[in-house]
């Protein structure tokens, strides 16, 4: 006889979360194919539908939503329990799931992650990067990195060093034909590969300088939403673009980009890894705190 395990119930959790059979398979590290007939032999071994499925969106039924709100708290406390018991472990394991953005995954990728890596080789990272915002905890998160202006409020903080900053940039090529933007609103003069958030809406790029602000609403044949793909055209001479420094740095240092307008983007707040609040932390995730503080004091760098 079918009996559903702690897993089976991760993945209604997990698909619930998400509304998409893939994204939670995702998050659990598996096929969607064996995500789905996990869920089928569930819904068999119950007698009901958890599920609404279509080709487009997935929802819960009646049964199923009474099903996750019933047993959601209960897997909390399962996992709270676990974590305690992990918590005694002399040696980290186990997996830790860290959201962030892309550009931040590649600041902390080298001195970070793999330096956790080759210390703690029996601790898996799970690392995923998103433009959004999202609540690391219901999206069963262990950590997250973002700016320190992003962390949310009931979450605790730890720097990662050094402040950020925006870069504006051409290639060599464009400027060879054309002035270099002296203030901000010259750049209306110029066409501008244009960045689109994570929310649909047009990014303004914002300066600073003397403690006098501006916002500008670019204009330019080209929109993205990744900063690889706008660093691919700005080299190509399509424009001006507007990046996190550490996107463009190699190229800059290297020629390939010239930068305009520095005066007018003074350093803010840098990264910050921030986690909740909890009684027993594993051993893996007491470690990566550790490790992130170490490596943001100053004699460290």
């Amino acid at each position: 006889m079918y009996r559903a395990g702690l897993n089976d119930l991760d993945a209604v959790m997990a698909i619930a979360r998400r509304a998409s059979f893939r994204s939670a398979a995702r998050d659990l590290a598996m096929s969607t194919t064996a995500l789905s007939n996990a869920i089928a032999k569930l819904e068999a071994d119950l007698g009901v539908r958890l599920f609404n499925r279509t080709t487009r969106s997935v929802s819960l039924t009646d049964a199923g939503r009474r099903f996750v709100e019933q047993v959601g708290p209960a897997l909390q406390d399962i996992h709270a329990a676990m974590e305690a018991a992990r918590s005694q472990q002399a040696t980290p394991s186990g997996t830790l799931r860290i959201n962030t953005f892309p550009t931040a995954a590649r600041e902390i990728l080298l001195p970070l992650v793999l330096e956790f890596l080759r210390r703690y080789p029996q601790v898996h990272l799970d690392l995923v990067t998103e433009g959004e915002l999202v609540d690391i905890v219901a999206e069963g998160f262990d950590l997250g990195v973002r700016g320190a202006a992003q962390v949310p409020s009931d979450m605790i903080a730890v720097s990662l060093g050094q402040p950020q900053r925006f870069a504006v940039a051409g290639s060599p090529s464009y400027f060879s034909k054309r002035d270099r933007p002296r203030i901000p609103s010259d750049l209306l003069d110029h066409p501008c590969v244009r960045v689109r958030l994570p929310n649909g809406a047009l990014y303004r790029w914002q300066f600073e300088k003397g403690g006098q602000t501006a916002q500008i609403e670019v204009h330019g044949p080209l929109t993205l939403d990744e900063a690889s793909l706008a660093r691919a055209a700005v080299l190509e001479g399509t424009g001006i673009g507007f990046f996190m420094e550490p996107d463009v740095r190699a190229d800059l240092q290297a020629g390939r980009l010239v930068r305009v307008l520095e005066d007018w983007t003074p350093p803010f707040g840098g990264l910050c890894l921030y986690y909740p609040g909890r009684r027993n932390p594993s051993a893996a995730l007491k470690a990566f705190i550790g490790l992130a503080r170490e490596l943001a004091r100053p004699s460290a760098r």
